[in-house]
């Protein structure tokens, strides 16, 4: 019995796992469509949210259903609860990469504005956030996530400038408004994925130790 549930959470978290890399694959070609203008990547990622819509619905029914059938306790059960904390910031994570997918969409015509400023290069932090998170999970290390809070920081700084940036933008040209208006937009999603990653990372560190830590 005990080492069928051990298989069962095992599996479990290999789907999150999953999950985490649909949403981190989501994210980023949603960003990479919006930077060339590439309406089949965006359109990708729009046809994925289905998938990772029934991926939190269907781990979330299995953390429950092993909660249900062996009444797991200590280290066990706060790998489950992380588990099903983990696929509620997937999911979002997910939505936040068709959210910008749709941007990507419905500005492609337009000429992009200063190379998207700095919207790349903040993507390609918050996913590494992410992948980190992830890693940290599956290897149940903790040290992995140890300096996020300082990436946090400098995700929130970067935010701050790409909304300075775009005002400068708007004011100087009214024609640049919308689609500037879309860039600070979307670094406000970027901004709470990388929110997301930092509350994952608290759950992770709180399933490896037992300790409850908060990452801001």
């Amino acid at each position: 019995m005990v080492e069928k549930f051990h298989e069962e959470l095992e599996d479990l978290k290999k789907d999150v796992l999953k999950m985490g890399q649909l949403a981190t694959k989501m994210l980023k070609t949603s960003i990479e469509g919006l930077k060339n203008q590439d309406f089949k990547k965006a359109e990708w990622v729009n046809t994925q949210k289905n998938k990772i819509a029934e991926m939190d619905e269907k781990n979330e029914e299995k953390a429950m259903r092993l909660i249900a059938l062996y009444q797991p306790m200590a280290k066990d059960m706060r790998t489950i609860a992380c588990c099903l904390k983990m696929i509620t910031y997937l999911a979002r994570i997910g939505r936040y990469g068709k959210d910008i997918a749709n941007v990507a969409i419905e500005i492609a015509p337009d000429k992009p504005v200063a190379k998207l400023v700095s919207i790349p290069y903040m993507n390609d932090l918050v996913c590494g956030m992410i992948s980190d998170t992830l890693n940290a999970f599956k290897k149940e290390d903790s040290s992995l996530i140890k300096n996020l809070s300082d990436r946090d920081d400098d995700i929130d700084s970067l935010r701050y400038s790409i909304f300075r940036e775009c005002l400068t933008y708007m004011m100087e040209d009214p024609k640049k408004i919308n689609r500037c208006a879309h860039y600070m937009m979307i670094a406000r999603y970027l901004e709470r994925c990388a929110d997301h990653a930092c509350k994952m990372a608290e759950k992770i560190h709180y399933m490896i130790t037992g300790e409850r830590i908060e990452i801001k």
